[in-house]
């Protein structure tokens, strides 16, 4: 059994400093495709009048033209975070025709990998570096995996934050008589909160994993995990969200990459080493053919993108820099969570309770006890994902800690009691955090009444078929946000930063002096 005596003194501190907290920001990543009214993927490119893929700052697409991603900016309050996405959807319905927004993560009807167009962001050297960049890995992975979506939660904590932190003595370890740079102080902690978000993950996975069903055009041959349902649909009986188990979105290396999570510098240098290393299998592929691009390089990653983490320090990136270089350059901006499904009962793919528990479990991660990772630890942390993924709701279901079997119902209610008194730091006249946490000790004592399980329950009454479930939900929510107002102030702003978009794009493509080659050779240098 874990202490908690430390988090429980860290909460003691800073019991008085609310504002501070609930002033950290919140922001959300959301993919979704489009689909024809039938179901099928939308063969249309990327609407002109959502702006530029590549320069807007909200609105783009992510690995095919038809993989919307909408982009919130940081916010405050959670509120306006809910605000901006929908406000955004209800803009986007109104500019894709008769297209319906695909409701669940995993994808629509595909025939096949062909039928996936790669995303294109125009002529300028940045924009083919995007594009050939996907073009790599369709050859390396295959198109289908790509097109599976997902909600990305951003969250740090306010600048203020800091200082308080070492005055009331709450800081982690070695740095409570802190004096270094509030940049180092702060890279340090949200390190901690990643190794913790690993560590812990899993609770995520089965508290809001909606995905425990595919289509057969996504898995023709199935898996051995799943059954058959219906004519058209595969499952996992207990399954919660196979697009974070084995068959979803993940780099299939054998023997992993070996990024590391110790500190800022251990972990640029690592991803730094395997976009730096050359990779067999992708050499074999080659990086050119008949003097068309395969694939950017041959390493193991052509970029840091391609690592598909669940977790990553974030810190926006400016013209022709790389992420690790802006990691280095200027610390942590902000840590992004990867792992959670989008959810088929709301039109946005995510509501605002939903993000409030996000919170606070990230603020728990932060101030939670967070020792570096072994080997065997990390071990566990892929079983326990990879068991939650595809069974987490079975009553008798275990996971390993410390290297001992324990019942993932008495783990998660561990958790959910620290959770509880975390939630209460960001306790305000208006809001109460710890809500969301006793609704989700429902999840845990009544496994049917997660999203995963009201998925099947769906599908089960629609007669087995993923497909007709998800196309018939997609339909209803995308209605819904066309009839849905959308004030003139909202959509002449949106008009105006898509044309805004459209304009940088093209002084990208006119501001280029070398060559793409000149250009790929700098970016790597």
């Amino acid at each position: 059994m874990p202490s908690y005596r430390a988090l429980h003194g860290r909460i003691a501190r800073l019991a008085g400093a609310g504002r501070v907290l609930r002033a950290g920001f919140k922001g959300v990543e959301k993919e979704s495709l489009r689909a024809t009214p039938a179901g099928a993927l939308a063969a249309t490119p990327h609407s002109p009048a959502l702006g530029s893929a590549l320069t807007h700052p909200w609105l783009t697409t992510d690995y095919s033209e038809a993989l919307l991603e909408f982009v919130t900016p940081p916010f405050r309050d959670r509120a306006d975070v809910a605000k901006h996405l929908g406000a955004l959807h209800r803009f986007v319905v109104r500019n894709i025709g008769d297209e319906i927004l695909w409701a669940a993560s995993m994808p629509c009807e595909i025939p096949g990998d062909e039928a996936i167009p790669i995303a294109r962001y125009g002529v300028s050297n940045s924009g083919r570096l995007r594009h050939l960049y996907r073009v790599g890995l369709a050859h390396r992975y295959g198109r289908m995996m790509q097109v599976i979506a997902g909600v990305h939660f951003n969250y740090s904590l306010a600048p203020g934050f800091w200082p308080l932190l070492v005055e009331s003595g709450a800081a982690h370890g070695e740095h409570r008589a802190w004096h270094g740079t509030g940049r180092a102080l702060a890279d340090s902690h949200y390190f901690g909160l990643i190794r913790n978000l690993f560590r812990y993950g899993w609770l995520l996975l089965y508290l809001f994993g909606a995905s425990p069903a595919v289509s057969r055009s996504f898995l023709p041959a199935g898996a051995p995990e799943l059954e058959p349902m219906g004519e058209d649909t595969w499952y996992a009986r207990f399954g919660t969200s196979l697009r974070m188990s084995d068959i979803g979105y993940t780099n299939r290396i054998p023997g992993g990459i070996g990024i590391r999570y110790d500190d800022l510098y251990s972990y640029a240098a690592s991803l730094y080493r395997a976009i730096t290393t050359a990779h067999p299998p992708w050499e074999a592929l080659g990086v050119r053919r008949g003097g068309e691009y395969r694939q950017l390089n041959a390493n193991l990653l052509q970029m840091e993108n391609e690592y598909y983490s669940s977790v990553r320090p974030k810190q926006p990136t400016r013209r022709g820099e790389r992420p690790t270089e802006a990691l280095q350059r200027r610390g942590v901006r902000y840590v992004e969570l990867r792992s959670i499904d989008l959810d088929p009962s709301s039109p946005i793919g995510i509501d605002e309770d939903r993000m409030t528990f996000l919170e606070v479990f990230m603020l728990f991660c932060l101030l939670y006890d967070s020792p570096p990772l072994g080997g065997a630890e990390r071990q566990a942390i892929d079983t326990n994902q990879r068991r939650v993924a595809v069974g987490g709701r079975n009553p008798s279901a275990t996971l390993v800690r410390d290297g001992n079997e324990v019942s993932l119902r008495g783990w998660a209610n561990e958790i959910l009691d620290e959770l509880a008194a975390v939630a209460d730091l960001l306790r305000a006249p208006e809001d109460n955090p710890a809500a969301t946490v006793e609704s989700a000790r429902v999840s845990i004592e009544s496994p049917e009444t997660t999203p995963s399980a009201r998925v099947l329950a769906e599908l089960e009454a629609r007669g087995g078929s993923y497909f007709e479930y998800v196309r018939e939900v997609s339909q209803r929510h995308t209605e819904t946000l066309r009839r849905e107002p959308l004030p003139d102030a909202e959509r002449l702003r949106f008009e105006e930063e898509a044309a805004s978009s459209i304009a940088r794009q093209a002084a990208l493509e006119a501001g280029d002096t070398v060559s793409f080659e000149e250009y790929l050779a700098g970016f790597f240098a």
